[in-house]
């Protein structure tokens, strides 16, 4: 069961034998509050409002928590999800992928509401069906959301690292967390040990920032699994050229680090490829000084 619950009562998903009400999930209206008050900024006021984001780290894992972008927020004149955001028809949409993908790698369960999925332009109406027609030839954008959720799908049912530990501080740690000058944010999503992590991060201005340093836990080649401005979700097609290198110099707290360039407006993802990791330097023991006679 799922409690839509927006108090900050404690427990609500531990057992009733230890004092909880027992639910499997809780819904994170806070989470949901914040990120759409972030969103809806020009991108160029975001560096100002940069803890709107991290704050929902800080509680994350005090509950089971699904991320819900809810009915209720897309009526009575609130606008559909997407209409929500500045800019023009292309930054509406870019930002609205890079949302999800951000979303998608954020610890928590996710929900979306019905059109959400291919960025219905019309606010919710329980009289009509959804704008079905968008998904033809002449809505590439609509369709391009609707690819990209289909593929974030895939990713998160596909990659431990991005589900299994999504209610455990175990299965996440920042990498990028003050960066608001540049409203970058970075994050590693992990499993079990021997599962393989994935590096999130998002760039929420429309500039494009290259030869951005982020730490990493691994030296080696970390593909791009997830590009959200990637042209055939109708991006601009900026991005890593499917990889990039990650060599053994510290960063951010990771004994690696790689540059990567961020796209606008856009979400990457990053998956190590373990057959790239280097082995370990073995030292040898100092030799042992040769006897005199």
């Amino acid at each position: 069961m799922i409690a839509e619950d927006s108090t900050d009562r404690k427990k609500v998903c531990s057992p009733v034998h230890e004092g909880g009400l027992g639910f499997g999930f809780k819904w994170n209206l806070g989470w949901m509050h914040d990120t759409l008050d972030y969103l809806k900024l020009d991108p160029l006021f975001r560096r100002h409002h940069h803890n709107e984001l991290t704050f929902g780290l800080l509680y994350a894992f005090t509950e089971n928590f699904i991320l819900p972008l809810s009915h209720d927020e897309v009526v009575y004149g609130k606008r559909s999800l997407v209409g929500k955001f500045p800019g023009d028809e292309w930054q509406q949409f870019a930002t609205l992928r890079a949302y999800y993908a951000f979303m998608w790698a954020f610890p928590g369960k996710k929900l979306l509401f019905m059109g959400q999925e291919f960025g219905q332009w019309k606010e919710w109406d329980f009289h009509i069906e959804l704008d079905w027609p968008l998904l033809g030839p002449d809505h590439p954008f609509n369709r391009g959301v609707r690819d990209c959720v289909r593929d974030l799908n895939r990713l998160y049912r596909t990659e431990p690292a991005l589900h299994a530990r999504d209610c455990e501080q175990e299965g996440f740690e920042w990498i990028v967390v003050d960066d608001a000058k540049q409203s970058v944010y970075a994050w590693i999503r992990m499993g079990a040990p021997d599962d393989v992590p994935i590096a999130m991060i998002t760039n929420f201005t429309s500039v494009p920032r290259e030869n951005y340093a982020i730490g990493l836990p691994h030296a080696g080649i970390w593909r791009e699994v997830m590009n959200t401005d990637a042209t055939h979700y109708g991006g601009s097609g900026v991005g890593n050229m499917g990889a990039v290198t990650a060599t053994a110099v510290p960063s951010h707290g990771f004994p690696a680090s790689a540059s990567v360039m961020l796209p606008p407006l856009a979400t990457v993802y990053l998956r190590l490829d373990p057959t790239t990791v280097p082995p370990p330097v073995v030292k040898k023991p100092p030799a042992l000084p040769k006897p005199t006679t």
